[in-house]
């Protein structure tokens, strides 16, 4: 029997968020499989963190997302594990600044350069195609930073 075909998990994103998904819906699927959760459980949970969180602007939801990936590649399920707490925090903390040095800042709206929590910054941000040329690049970036550390 042939394996299937696994697609690489930063392919896999910037297609999800090709597809309609949100950065971080996008970003945590791809990974989901790999760590048992199943995609449409992955889709659902990281939903609100779109948009930086809700549309607001807040923490890019490709790093929302990323961030939820390395919790099911490290995290701990039982109280007693500070090891698996311990490894994803350093996971955490090497994903932020990894992010942060390659693209400035890990907040949404400081990577689109408005501020989408308003009615005006959303009809700019869609006006000038933000979501279309700058998230991809940031979906993609977030799940090879995964990647690199699970």
């Amino acid at each position: 029997m042939e394996r299937p075909i696994e697609i690489e998990p930063a392919a896999l994103a910037e297609t999800l968020f090709d597809q309609g998904f949100t950065c971080s819906q996008a970003v945590l699927a791809a990974f989901a499989g790999r760590y048992g959760l199943d995609r449409d459980a992955a889709l659902r949970v990281a939903c609100a963190y779109g948009g930086g969180v809700a549309l607001t602007g807040a923490a890019c939801g490709a790093v929302n997302g990323a961030l939820m990936a390395i919790g099911l590649a490290h995290g701990r399920a039982r109280v007693e594990d500070e090891a698996a707490r311990e490894k994803t925090y350093g996971a955490t903390r090497a994903f932020l600044e990894r992010f942060r040095r390659e693209h400035g800042s890990d907040q949404c709206r400081d990577l689109l350069g408005v501020d989408i929590s308003t009615a005006k910054g959303r009809e700019t941000a869609a006006k000038e195609g933000l979501f279309r040329t700058r998230c991809p690049l940031y979906v993609r970036s977030a799940a090879k930073i995964v990647s690199s550390l699970t």
